[in-house]
């Protein structure tokens, strides 16, 4: 299915570099801005998929990360807050040979637009979702967003957020989505590999990633950038492999084998055959879920980075055209003017 779907998407014609996707734009985020770092890492990718620039589109909503297409020598759109998904949805199923990616924030995807989201993944529609994570409201000037932390001291909450943060990670795998990763903006190889993942699944893939705003939440990831700190709070999730993490892999997830629940042990002889080997193909998604609710919410210790899920399920772009296809064969081309014409229309008596 893989191959079929993506050879849809029509070819570059000649070999691609990092510059072919820069536009004449410049690009104007605040100095520091996690987004620069993004940006670059999408454009160096873009390359590897060898797709002609004027079929791959990038659609953003409102937010500081949706001046994504401004920047991307690709076509594009600035749409609506929070309406990218739906917007996104529209375009990947009418034109199966555009290789589609949504841009948005926070703020932009789980509050107005967290219906149009949570529809996208469970539709399983073919579009590559980034979701910019920075725990705030940038674009209008540092209010607290739907991931902010509970007691977050924002212009539009001085006293304290009271409000449970959502986890994208689970918000995204209990919306039934095929494929869920989450990165960091800084680290480029992590993030790129990702992107790789992401760009190969067929159905909707969501990518959280975890980006700075240097200006109203500054340093909200340190745990997982710095050097040291990074050792014992992030836990790489690798295919196939047992999952720890430490400065040596002293430490792992195993089963509790008494409530089921996921838990951080210390690795020793006894206990390293226990350890939980990471399987983002799944069937279910229990573990990738327990999996995503592993990390503290306020101090991000033990938050798991890399690809929770990537099951396959069918495509809403391919059941869509099928059926499509199926009625043409069967009924023929239909009559718009003959439909609204008909019998069933409704009409008021006076």
């Amino acid at each position: 299915m893989a191959e079929t779907l993506l050879s849809l998407v029509p070819k570059a014609e000649a070999r691609q570099t990092m510059k072919d996707f820069k536009s004449d734009q410049e690009v104007r985020w605040c100095p520091g801005c996690g987004d620069y770092a993004i940006l670059a890492a999408v454009q160096g990718f873009m390359p590897e998929l060898g797709l002609a620039r004027e079929n791959i589109v990038f659609v953003s909503g409102i937010g500081c990360s949706s001046r994504f297409p401004y920047y991307m020598n690709t076509y594009g759109m600035h749409s609506i807050h929070g309406r990218a998904p739906a917007i996104a949805t529209g375009l990947a199923t009418s034109r199966r040979d555009l290789s589609v990616w949504v841009v948005t924030g926070d703020g932009d995807a789980l509050s107005i637009g967290g219906n149009h989201l949570i529809h996208a993944l469970r539709r399983n529609v073919n579009l590559k979702i980034l979701l910019f994570n920075n725990r705030i409201y940038g674009l209008t000037k540092g209010q607290y967003s739907p991931t902010s932390e509970v007691g977050k001291i924002t212009k539009s909450t001085p006293m304290g957020s009271l409000d449970a943060p959502f986890n994208p990670v689970s918000l995204a795998i209990g919306a039934e989505a095929t494929f869920v990763a989450r990165t960091v903006d800084s680290d480029r190889k992590h993030l790129t590999s990702v992107l790789r993942a992401a760009a190969e699944h067929q159905g909707t893939a969501l990518v959280e990633i975890y980006q700075n705003c240097n200006i109203f939440n500054d340093g909200a990831f340190d745990a997982l950038k710095d050097k040291e700190r990074a050792k014992e709070a992030v836990i790489r999730l690798e295919q196939g492999r047992p999952i720890r993490f430490g400065a040596n892999g002293e430490q792992g997830v195993v089963r509790d084998r008494a409530t089921g629940e996921l838990k951080v042990v210390t690795v020793t002889a006894r206990n390293e055959a226990d350890l939980l080997v990471h399987d983002a193909g799944a069937a279910s998604p229990t573990t990738a879920f327990a999996l995503s609710r592993l990390a503290d919410p306020d101090t991000l210790h033990h938050t798991p980075i890399g690809v929770f899920r990537d099951v396959e399920r069918p495509v809403y772009d391919t059941l869509m055209a099928d059926q499509l296809d199926t009625a043409v064969a069967r009924y023929g081309e239909g009559d718009l003017m003959s439909l609204l014409a008909g019998g069933d229309t409704w009409t008021r008596d006076e």
